[in-house]
């Protein structure tokens, strides 16, 4: 078994109506930074179809150090700021790939 894991970052917000477009300029404004930080080799944001407000960013990271690295960088400090503010819940989750498949 390989000893390199990437982890995948799942992160649910949901947001009132009125703050989706802060929302979305916040993430347009920071989303190519956070792609660029060391460790960080992808970044999407997804929409719910059913209910508009919600969206869920998932990244994938080298280990839980470089996750670590981010989430203590002044970029996520300044982004989460922005970001806090706007959203009504919130939740997380992290996971390691065990499995990969190429389809």
């Amino acid at each position: 078994m390989s000893e390199f894991f990437l982890i995948t970052r799942i992160v649910k917000m949901s947001f009132h109506p009125d703050k989706i477009e802060a929302f979305l300029e916040v993430f347009n404004a920071s989303k190519e930074k956070i792609r660029g930080f060391d460790g960080c080799h992808s970044l999407e944001l997804l929409q719910n179809k059913t209910h508009g407000n919600i969206f869920f960013t998932l990244s994938k990271w080298d280990n839980e150090a470089a996750l670590e690295r981010y989430r203590t960088s002044a970029l996520f400090r300044t982004t989460w700021a922005k970001t806090k503010i706007l959203f009504n819940v919130i939740s997380l989750w992290l996971f390691h790939v065990i499995a990969f498949s190429n389809y």
